[in-house]
């Protein structure tokens, strides 16, 4: 329940902008694990991470200062797809951030790395495939997004793993 109340917090109460950052940079969020995040096993359950990683997409478009332009519009974000590569365990009382750094995008999707770092070690790497959709139930495309965010930004070319993972599940644009 606590990282529930920590994601209403980020998006009704957003951290204030950071000026000068752009849509590439990568965004740091800092979290410390909490006992309601473990699993029997004693470290952070897997679904956890999922939560923690919601929290972080909100302060990046925190950052962005992106809250209020998609206000207006009506548009939110929804996740189409996600997954986490786990390499170590984060156990209780430990303090991690969490990078999220957009990739790449397409008709469709904007795609995002959010990996969780400890002491210079990465813990885990998300992959996550954000779409957005208006108040209307219209889906916004990802160009329209990054243009109301950061006009006439290029598409980076994803990584050939992410473009790999986004066809094997078929969110990725097809013509």
């Amino acid at each position: 329940m606590t990282r529930t109340l920590q994601l209403a917090a980020a998006t009704l109460r957003p951290r204030r902008a950071i000026p000068g950052q752009h849509m590439l940079d990568v965004s740091v969020t800092t979290m410390r694990v909490h006992p309601g995040d473990l699993d029997l096993y004693r470290h952070v359950n897997n679904g956890v991470y999922l939560q923690m990683m919601d929290v972080a997409r909100s302060n990046f478009l925190a950052d962005l200062g992106a809250f209020g332009l998609l206000n207006e519009r009506g548009w939110y974000p929804v996740v189409a797809s996600s997954t986490v590569a786990y390499k170590r365990s984060l156990k209780l009382w430990d303090r991690f951030e969490i990078h999220t750094r957009v990739l790449g995008w397409d008709e469709r999707i904007v795609y995002l790395e959010q990996a969780f770092w400890r002491d210079g070690h990465r813990y885990a790497r998300g992959l996550v495939a954000g779409r957005f959709l208006a108040r209307s139930g219209e889906r916004v495309s990802g160009p329209d997004v990054v243009a109301l965010l950061e006009p006439e930004l290029a598409a980076p070319e994803l990584p050939e793993d992410v473009a790999g993972w986004a066809d094997a599940l078929g969110i990725s644009y097809r013509a």
